[in-house]
C-alpha cells in the first residue's frame, strides 16, 4: 500500500468511528446502551439493517462466489422483500406493544421461560459462531496486505472491534452504519468502473458481459427444481423467505436495529427500504465479481489467488514443479484468450454457427484451466501438508491489490473494513444484549440496578468478542465464507422461526408442546446437515415446518395440566 492508500483508509475509518462516538456521547443508561434510546428515523434504520447483513464477508466472498459460480447466488435473496412485508405487518407491532428489548422476551409472555431461553440459546450459538467468521474475513485482508501471520491478525482485529463496540453501544453502531453503507456501495461502484476502464480498448462493457455469459457466469435465474441445488428460484423464494423471516424477524442483531426506531412507522419504513434495495445491492456486488472474471479472460489471472501460499511453495522442494505449472498456466490462458477473441469476432460478424462452435471450445478451454488449477492445489497439499488451498475468498482482494490505482486501493480496503466493523459491532452488541436481558437479568439478577445492568452488558459483549475471536482461528477450515455464514444460519434459524410462527398464529399451543417440538426439530435438522445432501436453504423450511407440525401433535398428546399463556398482540 502507498502512502495515499493509507491516508484514504485511515481517514475514512477514523471519520466513521469518531462520528459514531460523537453521536452516541452521553450514553449513561442501560436502555440507551442496549437500544439507542429509541430515537432513530427510518433512513438510519434501513441503512443499519442493510449494513448489519453486509459484512466484510459480503465484499470479500461474494465477488469470488460470482467469479467461480456465476450470478445464481442472487436467487438466495428472492424471498427477502416478501419477508420484509410480513415482518413489518406481524412482528414489529407485537414487539413495540410489549416494549421488548430482545425478541425472545415475547416468547416468555406467550409460552414460558424455558421456551424463551431456548430461543435465545439457539441465537447465541449461531450468531456467536457466525461472528467468528465475520472477524476472520477482514483479518485475511490485513494479513495478506501487511504480511502479518493470520492468527495474530485475527486477535488484533477482534480486539479493535470489541473496544469500539463496548465504548459506543447500540447508538454508536446504528449511527456509524449510515456512513459505512455510503462508503461500501460507493467503493463497489468505483471498483466496477475501474474494471471496465481496465478492459482492452476493443472490449466494451457489453462484450465483457457476453464473454462472461459464454462461460456460463450470467446464470441469474434457474427455474429447475432440485432439492440438492443450493441456488435456484424455488430455493430462494421458499428457503430464502424462511431464512429472511428468521434472520430479520428473530435474530437480535437485526431486531435490535429496528427496535431502536422512534415509532412503529419508522421501523416499518426502514425494513421496507431494505426490502427494496437489498437485491439490487447484492446484484451489484456479484456483478463486480463477474467483471473481474471477464477482465481475467483478457489478462492472465494468478494460478493461486492466495499470494502468501504461493510464496511459501516457492520456498519448498516443489518450487521447480510449481514454476513449471505456472508456465503451463500461461500457455493455457494464452490459448483461452485467443479463443475468446475468435468468439467475439464471430459475434461481431453475426456468424451464429461460428459463435456457437467457439462457445463450445471456450468450455473446453475453461475445463483445461480448471485442471491446471487443481494440479497446483494438489502440489501445494504435497509441499505444505495441512495448508488450506481454497482461495475463492482471495479472488477480489487479489485483483484490488494488483490492478487498482493508488488511493482507490485504500478506498476498497476501507469498504471491507467498514463492513467488518458494522457487522461485527452489531453481532457483538446483540450477543451481549441477549445474554444480559434473557439470561443474566431474567434468571440471576432480577432486581439489579440500571448501572449493574449497563456494566454487565459491556462485560458480556467483551466475553462474546473473545468467543468470536477464538472461533475465528478455525474459520480457515471452512469453504467459501459467505456460504459458511448462511449454512450456520440455515441450521438454526428454521427452528427459531417455527417457534415464533407458532407463537403468532397457533394460539392454542402451549409452552411444553412447542419446546419439545423445537428440540426434536433442531436435532433433526442437524442430523440432515451431516447425513444428507439436501441444499442448505431447505433446512429453513424443514426446521420451521417441523416445529409447527410437531407442536400441534405434541399439544394433542401432552397432558392438559399446563395453563395457556396469553398471546399479547397476537
Amino acid at each position: 500500500m502507498t502512502g495515499l492508500d493509507w491516508m484514504v483508509l485511515g481517514g475514512t475509518i477514523a471519520f466513521i468511528v469518531a462520528w459514531g462516538l460523537w453521536k452516541s456521547r452521553g450514553t449513561a443508561t442501560s436502555d440507551e446502551y442496549l437500544r439507542g434510546g429509541r430515537e432513530l428515523k427510518w433512513p438510519t434504520i434501513g441503512l443499519a439493517v442493510m449494513a448489519t447483513q453486509a459484512s466484510a464477508i459480503t465484499f470479500l466472498s461474494v465477488p469470488g462466489q460470482a467469479y467461480e459460480d456465476g450470478m445464481r447466488f442472487v436467487q438466495f435473496y428472492f424471498g427477502l422483500p416478501i419477508a420484509m412485508i410480513i415482518i413489518s405487518a406481524v412482528f414489529v407491532p407485537i414487539y413495540y406493544r410489549l416494549n421488548v428489548i430482545t425478541a425472545y422476551e415475547y416468547l416468555e409472555s406467550r409460552f414460558d421461560l424455558k421456551t424463551r431461553l431456548l430461543g435465545a440459546f439457539l441465537f447465541l450459538i449461531q450468531r456467536g459462531l457466525a461472528a467468528g467468521i465475520t472477524i476472520y474475513a477482514p483479518a485475511i485482508i490485513l494479513s495478506a496486505i501487511l504480511g502479518w501471520p493470520l492468527e495474530p491478525t485475527v486477535i488484533v482485529m477482534g480486539a479493535v472491534v470489541i473496544l469500539y463496540t463496548v465504548t459506543g453501544g447500540a447508538k454508536a453502531v446504528s449511527q456509524t452504519q449510515k456512513q459505512q453503507m455510503v462508503v461500501m456501495m460507493g467503493g463497489m461502484v468505483v471498483a466496477a468502473i475501474v474494471i471496465v476502464w481496465r478492459l482492452p480498448e476493443h472490449v466494451s462493457f457489453g462484450k465483457a458481459v457476453d464473454v462472461a455469459g459464454a462461460f456460463g457466469r450470467m446464470n441469474v435465474v434457474s427455474f429447475d427444481f432440485d432439492m440438492q441445488d443450493r441456488y435456484n428460484f424455488w430455493s430462494g423464494i421458499t428457503g430464502g423467505l424462511f431464512l429472511s423471516l428468521s434472520y430479520f424477524g428473530t435474530d437480535q442483531s437485526q431486531v435490535g436495529r429496528y427496535l431502536s426506531g422512534r415509532s412503529i412507522s419508522e421501523s416499518r419504513l426502514g425494513l421496507l427500504f431494505n426490502g427494496v434495495l437489498k437485491i439490487p445491492m447484492q446484484f451489484l456486488i456479484l456483478f463486480v465479481g463477474i467483471l473481474v472474471f471477464a477482465f481475467y479472460q483478457f489478462n492472465t489471472p494468478p494460478l493461486l489467488f492466495n499470494e502468501a501460499l504461493r510464496t511459501r511453495v516457492q520456498g519448498t522442494a516443489q518450487a521447480a514443479e510449481y514454476a513449471a505449472l505456472e508456465s503451463k498456466w500461461e500457455q493455457v490462458q494464452s490459448g483461452k484468450r485467443a479463443e475468446v477473441e475468435r468468439y467475439l469476432s464471430a459475434v461481431d460478424s453475426g456468424d451464429v454457427a461460428a459463435g456457437a462452435a467457439s462457445r463450445a471450445l471456450l468450455q473446453g478451454r475453461a475445463e483445461e484451466a480448471s485442471a491446471v488449477r487443481k494440479e497446483a492445489k494438489d502440489l501445494v497439499s504435497r509441499a505444505l501438508p495441512g495448508a488450506e488451498t481454497k482461495d475463492s475468498d482471495y479472488i477480489f482482494i487479489s485483483f484490488v491489490k494488483r490492478w487498482l490505482p493508488s488511493g482507490l486501493f485504500g478506498l476498497l480496503i476501507a469498504v471491507i473494513l467498514s463492513a467488518a466493523m458494522s457487522s461485527i459491532a452489531s453481532e457483538l452488541t446483540a450477543l451481549g444484549t441477549t445474554t444480559t436481558v434473557d439470561f443474566y437479568r431474567r434468571v440471576f439478577q432480577r432486581n439489579a440496578s440500571d448501572r449493574h445492568v449497563l456494566v454487565a452488558s459491556k462485560l458480556f459483549t467483551v466475553f462474546w468478542g473473545v468467543v468470536a475471536v477464538g472461533f475465528a482461528t478455525f474459520a480457515s477450515l471452512l469453504d467459501n465464507l459467505i456460504q459458511a455464514v448462511n449454512i450456520l444460519g440455515s441450521i438454526f434459524y428454521g427452528t427459531v422461526l417455527g417457534i415464533f410462527l407458532v407463537a403468532f398464529f397457533v394460539k392454542h399451543v402451549r409452552g411444553h408442546a412447542v419446546f419439545a417440538a423445537a428440540v426434536i426439530s433442531q436435532a433433526t435438522v442437524i442430523a440432515l446437515f451431516f447425513l444428507s445432501d439436501v441444499g442448505y436453504l431447505w433446512f429453513n423450511v424443514i426446521g420451521c415446518a417441523l416445529v409447527v407440525a410437531l407442536s400441534l401433535v405434541m399439544q394433542a398428546v401432552l397432558p392438559r395440566g399446563e395453563t395457556p399463556a396469553p398471546a399479547p398482540g397476537a
